[in-house]
């Protein structure tokens, strides 16, 4: 804004701004709204105009914060890469999604789980990356989505990051099953089945996502400038959300990361003992006793799926070593770490582990890169 224009003449020591500051919504109101009376040779104020628009940018001035942009290349690096992530992500695990429909000899468990994982990361990357594009663009924090849009994109983000991780620990424990324990899997590890726990991953997810639709609210933003902001921010103070984010980072990255790895090196075991070279008949017997053969799952997959938990647990530890350690602030009354660069790094992290989780797919699996690519070619 030029303040100068009408060439106030008010010295700010004259009118007290030192004073609390207590101005009802009306009166705010009435200061930001002057009428201009326009004659011929350009515009000019009555002297009651000219008073209200001095007492309104000196308001502005002193009352409000100066408006704060982010820088042009912070803009660009953070549509461009982020864009770029938004549409292989959603096209991505919508194939995903699509080719295991279309192909019912894709109707496996691992698959069902592999589909939850791809909805679960479409959610996430709708939910937040539109959004963080746009603010790129805006004032600060400036929100506007309204407060239901401030609710329901919280909790969607909430809802697929923590429905994702309950995927991943999902197939982790049907492979452990079905390779450990084959005779168990013809019983265990079927389609129903998975599609049940599927259903009941989502309603667990549901469930502890919900008081998100209530712990958010739409709060004005005081930035010197001629149009309203708000902010779209928690209702409560962050020590209160400190046992919720350390549940969040136990239940959902701690526990599924350590279950995976002793999982996972049980499954190594088993399909590393079934290579050995077999010894006399006696031994045979032995061998065949204590280790079950393991399952007709191709390697490729087992190593496809050890790969995607092993890129989750290092894409999700910037953000996650950030969430620990302001909140350690909080606890002892410090300001939490915002460096925008760093903030840009570790969320572009969670999108690129939505996105590439079917760029993995057609690298490691055979069966996925054949459908990915007769669908491509439209064939049937």
């Amino acid at each position: 804004m030029a303040s100068v224009e009408l060439n106030c003449s008010f010295p700010p020591s004259e009118l007290a701004w030192d004073a609390p500051y207590n101005l009802t919504a009306e009166v705010e109101a009435s200061l930001m709204n002057c009428s201009f009376h326009e004659r011929l040779g350009g515009i000019t104020c009555s002297e009651a105009d000219a008073l209200c628009r001095c007492a309104r940018d000196l308001y502005l001035l002193y009352c409000f914060q100066a408006p704060e942009y982010y820088s042009l290349l912070y803009r660009v690096v953070g549509t461009l890469f982020q864009g770029v992530i938004l549409v292989i992500g959603v096209v991505g695990n919508a194939m995903v999604v699509v080719v295991v429909a279309r192909n019912r000899n894709m109707a496996t468990p691992t698959n069902c789980y592999l589909v939850s994982l791809a909805v679960a990361d479409c959610a996430v990357l709708v939910a937040a990356v539109p959004q963080e594009i746009v603010s790129y663009f805006l004032i600060g924090n400036h929100w506007i989505w309204g407060r239901g849009g401030c609710a329901i994109l919280v909790f969607l983000q909430n809802l697929g990051i923590n429905a994702s991780s309950l995927s991943l620990t999902a197939f982790t424990v049907e492979r452990y099953i079905a390779i450990c324990h084959p005779m168990k899997a013809q019983t265990v590890c079927t389609v129903e089945r998975a599609k049940k726990i599927t259903l009941l991953v989502w309603l667990f997810a549901v469930c502890y996502c919900t008081p998100w639709l209530f712990l958010t609210q739409v709060v004005p933003l005081r930035y010197a400038v001629d149009y309203p902001t708000q902010e779209c921010t928690f209702k409560l103070s962050r020590d209160q959300y400190l046992y919720y984010y350390f549940t969040d980072i136990v239940v959902f990255y701690v526990v599924p990361l350590l279950l995976s790895c002793v999982l996972y090196s049980l499954i190594a075991r088993i399909l590393i003992a079934s290579q050995l070279p077999k010894g006399p008949s006696g031994d045979r017997h032995i061998h065949q006793t204590h280790i079950q053969p393991p399952s007709p799952l191709p390697p490729q997959v087992v190593k496809m799926l050890v790969v995607v938990v092993a890129i989750f647990a290092t894409l999700w530890l910037p953000y996650r070593t950030l969430l620990v350690y302001n909140s350690l602030l909080a606890m002892f009354g410090q300001q939490p770490f915002k460096d925008l660069w760093y903030l840009l790094f570790a969320k572009t992290c969670i999108f690129i582990n939505s996105a590439i989780n079917p760029i993995l797919y057609n690298a490691l699996s055979v069966k996925f890169r054949r459908s990915f690519k007769k669908m491509l070619s439209c064939g049937e």
